[in-house]
């Protein structure tokens, strides 16, 4: 896909580090599969990854996590 931040560059498979913060809770989960531009770094990661990685998130704001760095697993 092309980039929609730079206009410039195209996508392609690989992996990020993706921080969240909730709550007072952050959590930051390495190795997360993305699409990254090639001319910007911009990192886009489709809706079934972004949605369990804000579900783990609610988990762990809720039980009390203060800081944590995780290994995304695919389910």
């Amino acid at each position: 896909m092309d980039c929609l931040i730079c206009k410039h560059g195209h996508t392609n498979r690989g992996t990020a580090s993706v921080t969240l913060e909730r709550d007072g809770t952050t959590l930051i989960f390495k190795e997360v599969p993305a699409e990254i531009c090639d001319n910007c770094g911009e990192e886009y990661l489709d809706e079934a990854t972004t949605a369990k990685l804000l579900q783990e998130a609610d988990r762990a704001a809720r039980s009390g996590v203060e800081v944590e760095i995780r290994t995304y697993a695919a389910a």
